[in-house]
């Protein structure tokens, strides 16, 4: 079921459809406003725009659900979210003119309480609805820097947050002249995008002109309808790679849960094969790392919400890599919450409606990912996890991502839609975690064409 609309400019017009056969929201707020009452602040629903695709994004609409009822918008809604919403819309947020129109109207008109997402195409059209509604939020221009890579860089710089030397290339033989001037490595990234599309090491002019042209057209999971155009040359970071997630509860209120340390693959892509989140990790303490990620949100202007910010260790201290204005995807909020208890869907959810969501860490332990990357290209021919490895307690799941008969590219010319499967372990220790995450990849065959391989997540 869906709401059914005429025009997104005429509210009158829109029914408002319950899915689970229970009345409306619309129908919920009519009978507590003829029953005097007054105060329908736990009624109010949430409105949220995007879905996603279940195995990633399921754990993080379950937990918004549990915080208040869920109003869906997305281009099709899917069906695997139905037992969360309490209704639903089918609007093309492409449409970005047309579909604000209708939100403004929608929200009103359901009484909503805040508007959120957790996905990176929609946090700019939330951000412009939550200021237009005057609805707890970040500024549509913070957000809009987070999602414009040289925005990011331009005010990182003005405001000396430790980043990355960063331009913005014109054309193949700009990026070429730019690179000779940083010194080779460089990196080359697409100017919006995300999940590591298009970020290619170069290491000579002819690398860059390519790596130059991947990031023009390089994408994953049809970002490139919401991106800005273009790409940057940036300096080459030396060192780990780690995301810290934070959530900002309001001017000059940031506070770090937790701290994931990245798996990478073989260069010149970045492809995170693994992440692992320990709530005993000292970097959750690190002074440096805090000042960099505290200078990074003032100097971007955010004010309130989850954050994922990805930062290098090098040895001249942490540089920070990028801003998302949104809880990171990839099942980290799992990890974080496997690991800590601290539950950073709902502390999204409850931000948007004007809270104060809890951060008490209950838990002191460990959880890992693990991503499984096609070692050769071609279709898929037969996927087994052999063993009694699905009878394992510390494994919390593992889902194949891709369906035999289907295609898939190896690196280095994959992204995060080559995946073949994932895998979320727990321990108590990080050190735990790494050695049951290898033990699942050894459990794993897949045959992709020709020849038999068995594949594992560490090359």
């Amino acid at each position: 079921m869906t709401w059914q609309t005429a025009a997104p400019t005429a509210p009158s017009s829109t029914r408002f459809l319950d899915v689970k056969g229970h009345p409306t929201m619309k129908d919920i707020a009519a009978t507590q406003a003829q029953s005097g009452q007054d105060d329908l602040s736990d009624s109010r629903p949430i409105l949220l725009l995007g879905a996603g695709a279940p195995e990633f994004r399921e754990y993080v609409l379950r937990q918004i659900a549990r915080v208040r009822p869920v109003v869906l918008v997305d281009q099709t809604p899917p069906k695997w979210a139905r037992p969360y919403l309490a209704a639903q819309a089918a609007v093309d947020l492409r449409d970005s003119e047309a579909s604000e129109a209708f939100l403004m109207s929608a929200a009103v008109q359901l009484g909503a309480a805040g508007v959120t997402t957790y996905m990176e195409h929609f946090v700019e059209l939330t951000a412009r609805l939550t200021h237009r509604l005057g609805l707890p939020g970040n500024s549509p221009t913070a957000v809009a820097a987070c999602r414009d890579k040289a925005t990011t860089r331009r005010l990182l710089a003005k405001h000396g947050v430790p980043s990355a030397s960063s331009f913005l290339a014109e054309d193949a033989e700009h990026a070429v002249n730019i690179a000779r001037r940083l010194g080779y490595p460089v990196v080359v990234k697409p100017r919006g995008r995300a999940g590591s599309a298009g970020v290619l090491r170069a290491d000579s002019d002819d690398d860059v002109r390519a790596a130059f042209h991947r990031a023009l057209v390089d994408s994953v999971l049809g970002l490139e309808a919401w991106s800005v155009p273009g790409a940057l040359v940036e300096e080459y970071l030396r060192g780990p790679e780690i995301s810290v997630e934070t959530v900002v509860l309001g001017p000059e209120q940031v506070r770090i849960v937790a701290v994931t340390r990245k798996s990478l693959g073989a260069e010149p892509q970045f492809q995170e094969i693994g992440h692992s989140v320990d709530a005993r990790d000292p970097l959750l303490t690190d002074p440096l790392i805090a000042a960099v990620v505290t200078a990074a949100v003032r100097a971007l202007g955010l004010s309130r919400g989850v954050l994922h910010v990805e930062l290098r260790l090098t040895g001249e201290g942490p540089r920070l890599i990028e801003v998302n204005s949104r809880p990171a995807g990839d099942l980290i909020p799992l990890l974080v919450e496997r690991a800590t208890g601290v539950n950073l869907s709902q502390a999204l959810a409850t931000l948007a409606i004007g809270g104060m969501p809890d951060l008490t860490p209950t838990r002191s332990e460990a959880a890992a990912i693990g991503f499984l990357y096609p070692e050769h290209s071609g279709f898929v021919e037969r996927l087994d996890a052999h063993g009694a490895i699905h009878d394992q307690l510390w494994l919390e799941r593992l889902v194949w991502t891709r369906d035999v008969g289907t295609q898939v590219t190896a690196p280095p010319r994959a992204s995060i839609d080559d995946r073949i499967a994932h895998w979320v372990v727990t321990g108590s220790t990080a050190a735990d975690c790494a050695k049951r995450r290898a033990l699942v990849a050894d459990h794993l065959s897949v045959r992709i064409s020709r020849p038999v391989h068995t594949t594992s997540c560490t090359r």
